[in-house]
């Protein structure tokens, strides 16, 4: 089974949510999700750092990285979370180039 996991903007987080749906119904991957703050928590800057060490082991576990890139909009943190997982060696999915997946 394929491993990925999604990076995206938090204000793309329902249509990250229907594309990891799609991505393990229809594709049969296996996709590791960011860490949604639904209920607004207020976040600390250490949970912001455990939130960060978090998504960057989902990567390392991950064969590939899947950036939810709507409108071709990616923000800083997910520039960094791309090149880290070039530099993992992980291969990198845009959701923009991906023509048969509509969400």
């Amino acid at each position: 089974m394929y491993t990925v996991t999604i990076c995206g903007s938090m204000r793309f987080s329902n249509e990250m949510k229907e594309i990891a749906f799609t991505l393990e119904s229809k594709y049969g991957y296996n996709v590791l999700q960011c860490t949604y703050n639904e209920q607004n928590t207020e976040i600390t800057s250490e949970m912001q750092q455990n939130l960060k060490t978090a998504h960057l082991e989902k990567i390392n576990m991950s064969d590939a990285i899947y950036v939810v890139d709507i409108n071709h909009y990616i923000g800083c943190s997910v520039k960094q979370e791309i090149e880290y997982a070039e530099k993992k060696n992980k291969t990198i999915i845009f959701h923009s180039k991906k023509m048969d997946l509509q969400v």
